[in-house]
C-alpha cells in the first residue's frame, strides 16, 4: 500500500515538474507545448519554413536563396528566416527543382512548407506557401540544429531564437 501511494505521488510531482507536457484525455499519450516563435525584429519580416514528416524522411529539403543554402530541413524540422521586407525567392532541388516566391512585409510572420513527392531516382522537394494552421497541426517539428545551416543569410540559429523570445528556456517553449 505504501508503495502504491507513493508511485502516485511521485507520478504527480513528475507531472508538475514537467510543465511541458500535457496528456491527452486518455492520460496515456504525453504531447509537446505549442512551439513559441518570436516576433520579427522592428521593421524586418521573417518566413518559417518547416517539414512535416512522411515521405522521403531519409532526403534533405535544402532551402536556398540566391544560390546559397540558407538551411536544410529533414522530416519534422523548422527554421525561422528573419528577412528584409520585399520579394524573395527560394530554391529547393534535388532531381528536379522548385522555386516559391513570396512577398515578405515588415513585421510580418509568414509560412512555408517543403515535403518531398515521389521522384523517378529519388523523390523531388515542393516548396509552397503555407500558414501558421498547417505549422502548428505538424507533429513534433523541433528546430533544425545549427550544422544543418548554411552560409545564406537570415536562418536563426537556436540560441537567437531563445535570445529574441526572451527566456533562457528552449525554442519550444509554450508562447
Amino acid at each position: 500500500m505504501k508503495f502504491r501511494t507513493f508511485a502516485v505521488a511521485a507520478a504527480a510531482v513528475a507531472m508538475i515538474a514537467t510543465p511541458a507536457l500535457a496528456q491527452d484525455k486518455k492520460g496515456d499519450k504525453a504531447k509537446a507545448a505549442p512551439i513559441a516563435l518570436p516576433a520579427p525584429p522592428a521593421g524586418k519580416g521573417q518566413i518559417v519554413f518547416f517539414r512535416p514528416g512522411g515521405t522521403g524522411f531519409a532526403i534533405g529539403c535544402s532551402v536556398n536563396e540566391k544560390g546559397q543554402k540558407v538551411s536544410s530541413l529533414g522530416a519534422g524540422k523548422y527554421f525561422i528566416m528573419v528577412t528584409e521586407p520585399g520579394r524573395h525567392e527560394f530554391t529547393v532541388k534535388s532531381e528536379a527543382k522548385d522555386v516559391l516566391a513570396l512577398e515578405v512585409e515588415a513585421d510580418e510572420t509568414q509560412f512555408a512548407t517543403c515535403k518531398i513527392k515521389m521522384g523517378i531516382m529519388v523523390g523531388r522537394p515542393d516548396i509552397r506557401p503555407s500558414t501558421e494552421a498547417e505549422f502548428r497541426a505538424a507533429k513534433n517539428l523541433k528546430m533544425v540544429d545549427a550544422d544543418d545551416m548554411g552560409p545564406g543569410e537570415g536562418a536563426l540559429r537556436p540560441e537567437q531564437v531563445t535570445a529574441a523570445l526572451g527566456t533562457t528556456a528552449a525554442a519550444g517553449t509554450p508562447e
